[in-house]
């Protein structure tokens, strides 16, 4: 995939776990797992905005392109 998602950076960056981005944002461990393994196919804008606001970032800081 050429979108890279940097979940797993920005949760060590703010010294959180999955489990309670999870319960912040009300999205389930499951998915926000696939989002950061890579295997999503898709995001929704809320879901993305959910994850910016608790995370204090913006969506560039969060997804990049990377050409493949």
């Amino acid at each position: 995939m050429t979108i890279q998602v940097h979940l797993d950076r920005l949760l060590a960056e703010r010294g959180m776990t999955l489990t309670e981005l999870s319960e912040r944002v009300g999205v389930t461990v499951v998915n926000l797992s696939i989002l950061k393994n890579g295997r999503a196919r898709a995001i929704r804008f809320s879901t993305l905005t959910a994850l910016c606001e608790v995370l204090d970032c913006q969506p560039g800081d969060l997804l990049s392109y990377r050409p493949g």
